[in-house]
């Protein structure tokens, strides 16, 4: 978790503006990273192996993705560090795709927290096939 103070960025806030504190749970930033990487065209889906099957399970009887699967971030005062872990559409060019995403949960983190993003690390865990129907055969053989 971290906090900042409420100081301006372009000079001293006024005394009310600077009251208090702002906190920011690391599962925030973890959600808002994981969301600006979905939305990343050659990402299929974010987690390693056992995470997704277990992940298919729960989105599956909660009804909902959970946004911070495949996602781990270390959050300081000032900074914050993740490492994704992700699966990519075949024919995808990872090295652009990672270009993509780092630079697009940069952006996000940056702009919705204040805090520095100093490094994303991305571990690609699997390709999708596309007559891959795996993920969808697991999810509907939950009841």
């Amino acid at each position: 978790m971290t906090t900042t103070d409420n100081l301006s960025r372009t000079g001293p806030a006024s005394k009310k503006e600077t009251a208090g504190k702002t906190t920011i749970a690391d599962s925030v930033v973890a959600t808002i990273a994981g969301i600006a990487t979905r939305e990343v065209d050659a990402v299929h889906a974010m987690g390693g192996g056992g995470a997704r099957a277990v992940g298919a399970v729960r989105d599956k009887v909660a009804r909902s993705e959970d946004p911070t699967r495949g996602v781990k971030v270390e959050v300081g005062e000032k900074q914050a560090a993740l490492d994704l872990d992700i699966v990519v559409q075949y024919g995808a060019p990872i090295d652009e795709a990672a270009t993509e995403i780092r630079s697009d949960v940069t952006k996000a983190v940056e702009r919705m927290t204040g805090l520095e993003v100093v490094e994303i690390n991305i571990n690609v865990r699997d390709v999708r096939l596309p007559d891959d129907d795996t993920d969808e055969e697991d999810e509907s053989r939950v009841q």
